[in-house]
C-alpha cells in the first residue's frame, strides 16, 4: 500500500487498533485459515497492522514475520515480539518462501489496476500447496471511507475469477457485515485459496 493518506489515518490511529481485543470473528477466520497448515508452518502477515493476528499465529505454533507500512504498526507488532517489518504490497519478492500468507483487511487498500499483480505475487511467495487468507470488502468501485482510507471492492466472482487466473485453486469462502473504525457495516468476505 503506497496511499499517502491511508498510512496517515493509520498512523494516527495506531493506538486504538494496538488496543484492540481479537474479536470471535477473527479467531474464527484464524481458525479457517490455518486448518490447513503444518504444525510450524512459516507464515507472511502481509499488512499485519500492530501485529496482534501474527501474534496469534506464533502463540499457535507457526513461523510468523510480518510487513506494513504504517511504520507506528511495525513499532506496535515489534513490542509484541513480532519479526515486523516496514514494507509495501510490492515488497513481497520472495518465491516459494511461505506456506501461508495472511492478508487480513490490507490488500483492499491497493488499486484494482494493482490487486491481480499483489495476488500473483503472493503466488509466487507461497510453497506448492500454500494457502492464501484474504479479508476483504464486498461492493464494486473504489472510493476513500469517512476516515480517508483508500478502499477497493470486490464481487465474489471477480476475486474468484482473479484467484483463479493467478492459478489458485480450492477456494473456500464465507461471508457476513461487520462494523469497521469509520463505524459503517459493510459486506465482507474471508476467503481461503490454495496454490
Amino acid at each position: 500500500m503506497r496511499d499517502r493518506e491511508t498510512v496517515d489515518v493509520y498512523s494516527r490511529k495506531a493506538e486504538v487498533y494496538a488496543d484492540l481485543p481479537m474479536t470471535q470473528e477473527q479467531t474464527d477466520a484464524l481458525d479457517m485459515f490455518t486448518a490447513g497448515l503444518a504444525p510450524g508452518a512459516h507464515i507472511l502477515d502481509l499488512g499485519c497492522g500492530p501485529g496482534i493476528h501474527t501474534l496469534e499465529l506464533m502463540q499457535r505454533g507457526f513461523s510468523a514475520r510480518a510487513i506494513d507500512a504504517t511504520p507506528a504498526f511495525v513499532e506496535a507488532a515489534r513490542a509484541r515480539g513480532v519479526d515486523a517489518h516496514l514494507g509495501t504490497f510490492d515488497d513481497l519478492t520472495e518465491e516459494d518462501a511461505y506456506d501461508g500468507i495472511w492478508a487480513s483487511f490490507s490488500l483492499l487498500h491497493a488499486p484494482k489496476a494493482d490487486f491481480p499483480r499483489h495476488i500473483a505475487a503472493c503466488k509466487r511467495a507461497l510453497r506448492d500447496g500454500g494457502c492464501l487468507f484474504l479479508g476483504l470488502k464486498l461492493g464494486e468501485g473504489e472510493h476513500r471511507d469517512d476516515l480517508g482510507r483508500f478502499y477497493a471492492f470486490y464481487t465474489q466472482d471477480e476475486l474468484r475469477e482473479i484467484l483463479t487466473n493467478a492459478g489458485f485453486d480450492r477456494l473456500q469462502s464465507r461471508t457476513g457485515k461487520g462494523k469497521g473504525l469509520a463505524g459503517t457495516i459493510d459486506p465482507f468476505i474471508l476467503l481461503t485459496a490454495h496454490a
